[in-house]
């Protein structure tokens, strides 16, 4: 009970300030528009040109421009953060409605061409968010804001799609599109109505490709930032295996593909409980062991699935949601609180592709190792794979928490 009232606490504490509840107002009601149109996009290629390769290209447009986080991030320390994010988000609605000209199989590149930038742009907007919060938002409720962030997200998850698809059936993919233009003009109107005075950063003395390399040289210095980083790609990267394999899960289960929804639903739901308990488990356990709990977690439940039973099934889908919450939260509410906040843009960014980037490579990897390695066998493997990390972190020099110059501690400060 005593854990249910603190989380209850801390979650009104967010709402209650005013900037973190209109940033996370934002994120939430762009993310329901970015959840809606994923979905739809894949579809709409698919109808149009009947081509599966065609239809899972979507998904590449809009991760590619990750691979350039660090310099496009690098964007979001040269300028102030909230006209960015305003200017962002009234960008994408203004191009968005120009999917409205896709009907045919030859326009389908113009489809390509506006993910890319949506990619690109959402590389800036999570850099000048993460910088945003970290100087609106009390370094006491940066752990609650992310797990309440990650918990309004992954809730939007389990009904933007299905909003997306009943949409995309009845008027079509450009209604998709609409829709996610007017949440991104929303999102624009509630960055605007913050009360936040930013200094114009002065004019930068070093290049574009100077300034990146600061950032990542600042993340890669840093003697607890490296570790956590590091372990949070090779757990997406290990996520990302495991998600690759879900069908073959569902095989072995003896059910019909769509019981993959099933799992996602049973994930989701472990998501929102970890997002909603992550700020009291951050000031209770600290940014490094939260991590390798959520690793060791996430390892028990991916291993799990490897039992050909309905109940382990659904118990290791809820830990996996459970777990990756806990380890990304962590990284990232870590980032914000040890770096400066000159450089917050470029070292998250840069923190988001080392962390991201591996989930899709595991995802490309796994979708070529799912026909030739017997699933079982592989998920006993990432299992153990996601052990060795957690062990690896836990047992990583416990001077380096000490010996990071001004750094804070892992705790909340209250």
């Amino acid at each position: 009970m005593r854990t249910i009232g603190t989380t209850e606490w801390t979650v009104l504490r967010v709402l209650r300030d005013r900037a973190a509840g209109l940033c996370l107002a934002a994120v939430v009601i762009s993310g329901f528009g970015s959840s809606a149109l994923w979905l739809a996009c894949g579809v709409w290629v698919k109808d149009l040109t009947g081509s599966d390769g065609l239809a899972a290209l979507c998904l590449l447009a809009m991760w590619a421009p990750a691979l350039a986080g660090p310099l496009l991030g690098t964007l979001a320390d040269r300028v102030r953060r909230r006209p960015l994010l305003v200017g962002a988000n009234l960008l994408l609605a203004a191009v968005l409605p120009v999917l409205l000209a896709v009907g045919s199989p030859g326009r389908v590149w113009l489809l390509y061409a506006v993910l890319l930038l949506y990619g690109a742009t959402g590389v800036v907007e999570d850099a000048a968010g993460s910088a945003l919060v970290a100087s609106a938002v009390s370094p006491a409720l940066l752990g609650d804001f992310n797990g309440l962030r990650t918990a309004a997200t992954e809730g939007m998850k389990l009904v933007a799609p299905l909003a997306g698809a009943g949409l995309y059936a009845a008027y079509g993919g450009g209604s998709v599109a609409l829709l996610d233009a007017v949440t991104f003009v929303l999102a624009a109107v509630l960055y605007a109505r913050l009360r936040l005075r930013e200094e114009k950063p002065a004019r930068p003395a070093r290049t574009w490709w100077e300034q990146t390399a600061d950032g990542a040289r600042r993340l890669w210095a840093h003697p607890r930032l490296r570790p956590l980083v590091l372990a949070g790609g090779a757990t997406m990267l290990c996520a990302g295996l495991n998600g690759a394999l879900v069908y073959a899960v569902v095989d072995a289960l003896g059910h019909a593909p769509a019981y993959a929804g099933v799992l996602y639903a049973v994930q989701g739901t472990g998501s929102i409980a970890a997002g909603l308990l992550s700020g009291a488990g951050l000031r209770v356990l600290g940014g490094r062991r939260f991590v390798v709990y959520g690793i060791a977690l996430t390892a028990a439940g991916v291993a799990v699935r490897a039992v050909p039973h309905d109940p382990a099934a659904l118990a290791g889908s809820a830990a996996i949601g459970a777990g990756l919450p806990c380890v990304l939260i962590a990284v990232f509410t870590t980032v914000q609180r040890e770096t400066p906040a000159e450089l917050v843009g470029r070292v998250a960014a840069t923190a988001h592709t080392l962390v991201f980037v591996p989930n899709v490579v595991g995802l490309a990897a796994g979708a070529g190792l799912v026909e030739a390695v017997d699933q079982r066998a592989l998920l006993l493997l990432l299992g153990i794979g996601l052990l060795v990390t957690a062990a690896a972190l836990a047992h990583s020099p416990a001077s380096a928490e000490r010996t990071a110059a001004g750094s804070p501690s892992d705790a909340d400060p209250t």
